[in-house]
């Protein structure tokens, strides 16, 4: 995830953070008459983002009476939704022809130590007494605060589900310098994890992660370093950096319909990946030679992978320049397997078949192997459903805008944090189940 490129579900229920805009003042989970919830988060600019646990979202614009428009999805196409809030004080919304009030949380904003750096990270846990299960929430690449923007840390606790939430180190505000360093990152979430399991006290009863994208190469990590009861992998990979490129650059050749070019695309890429690889130190002169030789055929604009992209327009100068800003100590050639092999925590993994960032075929091969396997691991692959977790429509100039999450998708982490197993049906996601090793897999649909 060199580009940073996540799609991220961001925030909570506190306000403190938010008190200098009347904005943000609104951000949080509001339970509406019918019993369900709808969440609003930040969003770009002046906007805010609502989304249900059912998986429908839109994006809300401020109007000049003080109602906001809804836009379906990211479509920015208006949805026929009307919101308004009542003073931040009071702490209603009206959504639609109902009205919710906010939902309270004990909130509880702490600081810890890993590795001599300091860490900023917030517990939220639902009101009351009694002991429930609590989701370490792991960062993908992304460089925003994750206290800022993590809707998981209310949405989950509107459903009777602790969240801790932090800022990784390098962003937001927590200290250090950011990074890729899956094993740095790893060792951060354990003592992230154990903050949690202090405040949660008594309170704290089933324990373990949720991390997306790149958080999927990390959670697996920091489960092995210290006991936890689940880790959840949304939308993340069970291979090489280098590989999730690859696989990238050949799905932009499937769904552009260069399949015949895929093998000059793949060549261009690993040319491509090895000078991002180096830092700019190998490999450039065969990388602009084979820029040269494709760049009029009609495959090579597709080309976009996942990090590959950033340097195809680029000469030697500015190269050298963006690698030099894109630094992160990532770890290009990171072998999960061995991890996931080794690792006795149930594990659910969560992607989408259309994929591109974080292509999800060799990922789910790979994971079904292991359920083969006896390990105690649960696939779900939702078709049609991209990085994020969330459908999509193809535009006038057919790009992808995105619509709505999967629908069952945060119903299943939620069942699995609770339970450690899901269900059969959970929208239309493919279901493999963990099984005796005596016998077969199950999928079920």
């Amino acid at each position: 995830m060199l580009n940073g490129a996540i799609c991220g579900v961001g925030l909570l229920s506190s306000v403190s953070a938010f008190a200098d805009s009347t904005a943000n003042c609104h951000v949080g989970s509001y339970r509406l008459p019918n019993g369900s919830v709808v969440d609003i988060a930040p969003s770009e600019g002046d906007t805010l983002r609502w989304r249900m646990f059912t998986g429908e979202t839109g994006q809300l614009h401020p109007q000049a009476d003080g109602a906001w428009n809804s836009t379906f999805g990211w479509t920015n196409r208006p949805d026929g939704k009307s919101v308004s809030f009542s003073d931040c004080e009071t702490g209603d919304v009206t959504f639609g022809a109902d009205v919710g009030h906010r939902i309270a949380f004990d909130v509880t904003d702490t600081t810890f130590v890993s590795n001599g750096v300091k860490l900023v990270g917030r517990l939220v846990m639902p009101r009351g007494e009694d002991k429930v299960p609590v989701v370490v929430l792991v960062h993908g690449s992304e460089h925003d605060s994750a206290r800022d923007f993590y809707s998981l840390q209310r949405m989950f606790p509107a459903q009777g589900i602790g969240a801790f939430v932090y800022d990784k180190r390098g962003t937001g505000a927590s200290g250090g310098v950011y990074t890729q360093d899956f094993e740095t990152l790893a060792d951060d979430a354990v003592l992230a994890m154990n903050e949690a399991r202090r405040l949660g006290g008594a309170r704290a009863g089933r324990i373990g992660y949720q991390g997306g994208s790149e958080g999927g190469w990390v959670a697996p990590l920091a489960a092995n370093k210290a006991r936890v009861d689940f880790t959840i992998v949304s939308f993340g990979l069970a291979v090489t950096v280098l590989e999730e490129d690859q696989q990238g650059v050949a799905l932009d050749m499937h769904f552009h319909h260069h399949e015949a070019d895929t093998q000059k695309a793949l060549e261009l890429a690993r040319a491509g990946e090895r000078v991002i690889e180096t830092g700019g130190k190998e490999g450039y002169a065969e990388f602009d030679a084979l820029r040269q030789k494709y760049r009029n055929e009609p495959w090579y604009k597709d080309v976009h992978g996942d990090f590959v992209f950033m340097v195809l327009p680029l000469d030697k100068a500015q190269i050298d320049a963006a690698v030099k800003q894109f630094d992160f100590r990532t770890p290009f050639r990171y072998e999960p397997m061995p991890a996931l092999r080794r690792s006795t925590t149930p594990q659910l993994w969560i992607s989408g078949s259309d994929d591109l960032e974080a292509p999800s075929a060799e990922t789910a091969r790979r994971i079904r192997s292991l359920i083969a396997d006896g390990k105690d691991y649960t696939l779900a692959l939702y078709p049609g459903a991209e990085h994020g977790m969330t459908e999509y429509e193809l535009n006038a100039n057919g790009k992808r805008v995105s619509t709505r999450y999967a629908p069952g998708y945060f119903q299943m982490m939620a069942d699995f944090i609770r339970n450690g197993r899901i269900g059969a049906h959970y929208g239309e996601a493919d279901i493999t189940q963990p099984s005796p090793r005596s016998a077969p897999a199950v999928a079920v649909k």
